[in-house]
């Protein structure tokens, strides 16, 4: 079936399931979809460790909470950071004795060392409710199982040096990706007034990877080394749940 075939499918069940029955959170424990968006600080582990300093990561997503507070959804993230170690032993093999590149004009090239990737994400989880203003805030558990990918982003400004442009540069980029899984434990409120909504609590993310290159020019040969990797980190999200609520007044004539 294709895309454009599904996708107003997608939207038609998310439409019938997203909460439009009017209801009260303020007394009871409601269904409701909500869409999210969220940020990580996360600190790596494991073989990432060797790699990379801190990172962050910024996403979003879709859940569904069930009138038991049970938690089930999807999400994508996008991550980032500016710390890469080792770098200056990245482009040994074609660097002068000092370490630099000379582009083609002759002059040495700027270059510059990212890390980039994402994550995506099938999760599920328990609301308990505790120290909250409605039975639709508290205690968060939730884990999930995905795919997780990244790579050094070698960037030289104007792309002035052949020896890292296009193809070239995918030699050295160390591009690997995998299973992962996903565990968070934290709080969520969901306010009375709609106007307040967010969940803060502490990320892990365990990963396993390999190399999604034919051939290293670091090593010459093709990368066959599997990492085991850890994200630790604080995670924080905006909701925004779609539910009506209960109108506070009644008027009958």
């Amino acid at each position: 079936m294709k895309i454009r075939k599904v996708f107003p499918l997608f939207v038609a069940v998310f439409l019938v399931f997203s909460g439009y029955s009017q209801v009260s959170i303020r007394d009871s424990s409601i269904f409701t979809s909500v869409i999210y968006a969220a940020y990580s600080f996360q600190f790596p582990g494991g073989d990432l460790s060797e790699r990379f300093g801190v990172n962050s990561s910024i996403g979003g997503g879709l859940m569904f909470k069930t009138k038991s507070n049970w938690i089930i959804g999807a999400e994508g993230n996008y991550l980032f950071g500016g710390i890469v170690k080792n770098k200056d032993s990245l482009l040994l093999n074609i660097s002068t004795p000092e370490g630099f590149i000379i582009d083609a004009n002759g002059y040495f090239a700027d270059v510059v060392f990212y890390e980039r990737g994402y994550s995506i994400y099938g999760k599920f989880g328990k609301l308990i409710p505790l120290f909250g203003p409605n039975p639709n805030s508290g205690l968060t558990i939730m884990a999930g199982i995905g795919y997780l990918q990244n790579k050094i982003r070698i960037h030289n400004p104007g792309n002035t040096a052949p020896q890292i442009y296009g193809d070239y540069k995918k030699g050295y980029d160390h591009l690997n990706g995998g299973f992962t899984l996903n565990g968070s434990l934290g709080y969520t409120y969901m306010s009375n007034s709609r106007l307040l909504n967010f969940y803060g609590g502490f990320e892990f993310i365990q990963s396993w990877t390999n190399s999604k290159r034919d051939y290293d020019f670091q090593l010459g040969a093709r990368e066959t080394t599997s990492y085991s990797s850890q994200f630790y980190g604080i995670r924080l999200v905006w909701m925004i749940p779609l539910y009506k609520r209960t109108p506070k007044s009644y008027y009958l004539y």
